[in-house]
């Protein structure tokens, strides 16, 4: 293949199954959350972004910088992935300290953690991968046992080009399950105060600063969804309250999402060309208004300190 050919067929094909999942837009304004939600029980992870990044203060601009970054690899040309990883690999070159305080008897203060840490580029992997798999059994519809074992092997190639080791994963889809599956109902993950309070934010468990109708309608429903489909023990985690009344109206509105992804016969679904693309653009929504809500000195996420733990306790 010409090198100009290979250059803009990026570095999965058209029909690789991370495209075909990532395309899915009910996918790709979803799994996001999710993974954030779910990663911030992993306290390496957490901490050290939260006191590596330069959003602290823009959480959801940081949400759709990733998002665009992980859509660049795994959907763009190769030209817009090499610039995403190359944007990713000089953001994570500093990115190394230690736990300043317990996170859990698995975690205690003075744990070492790097960006550039094997394991933690797994697990980062991991958390994403699950999420991506997780929201397009339940809105899209349910992948069969191939399609599964494809995904994840092209999660492992995407893990890759951002610099993981291909003997940091479990080498099949059955074996990441077993040990992701394994790790959640351990004893070790851990939700420090900030994570949880960030996590809360970001599932919609706590609304700050509601946006107008119908577009605080549309993030409520996006909540919903992510929350529904959290494990329980995270949802305990979180003190999430979750009742008869929230798990019926997460159902149907799944149900609702899946029905639309399917295409009458001959005629086509309407709804396709909105339901399939990037989902980055639409992040722009939110960004926006967080950045509109920091220049008028109000804080994104209320409650969470704008400043880094060693500069909390130096003042």
């Amino acid at each position: 293949m010409p090198a100009r050919a290979a250059n803009k067929s990026g570095y999965f094909s058209d029909d690789s199954m991370i495209r075909r999942v990532m395309r899915k837009r009910a996918v790709g304004l979803t799994y996001g959350q999710r993974a954030l939600v779910i990663g911030a029980v992993h306290p390496l992870l957490y901490v050290g972004t939260a006191e590596n990044t330069q959003h602290r203060m823009t959480p959801y601009t940081r949400l759709a910088l990733t998002g665009r970054l992980f859509e660049a690899v795994s959907l763009g040309t190769r030209a817009e992935a090499d610039r995403a990883r190359a944007f990713t690999r000089k953001r994570h070159a500093p990115v190394e300290g230690v736990l300043p305080e317990d996170a859990g008897h698995a975690n205690p203060a003075g744990t070492r953690y790097s960006a550039n840490d094997p394991q933690l580029m797994f697990m980062t992997m991991a958390f994403t991968f699950d999420s991506a798999e997780v929201m397009h059994d339940l809105l899209v519809r349910r992948l069969t046992p191939t399609e599964r074992e494809g995904l994840y092997q092209d999660y492992v190639r995407w893990g890759e080009l951002f610099g993981m080791p291909r003997s940091a994963a479990p080498y099949t889809y059955r074996e990441f399950r077993d040990y992701f599956d394994g790790y959640l109902a351990s004893a070790e993950p851990f939700l420090t105060d900030e994570a949880k309070l960030v996590g809360s934010y970001l599932m919609g468990q706590r609304i700050a600063h509601p946006l107008p109708m119908p577009v605080q309608q549309a993030l409520s429903g996006f909540s919903l969804l992510v929350q529904g489909s959290l494990p329980q023990r995270i949802r305990d985690m979180y003190e999430l309250r979750w009742g008869l009344r929230e798990e019926a109206a997460y159902r149907a509105l799944a149900r609702a999402i899946r029905t639309a992804h399917v295409s009458p016969p001959l005629v086509g679904n309407p709804l396709a060309t909105s339901m399939t693309g990037p989902s980055y653009p639409l992040y722009k929504l939110v960004t926006r208004r967080e950045q509109q809500l920091v220049g008028s000195g109000r804080p994104s996420m209320p409650g969470v300190d704008p400043r880094n733990w060693v500069a909390r306790n130096s003042a």
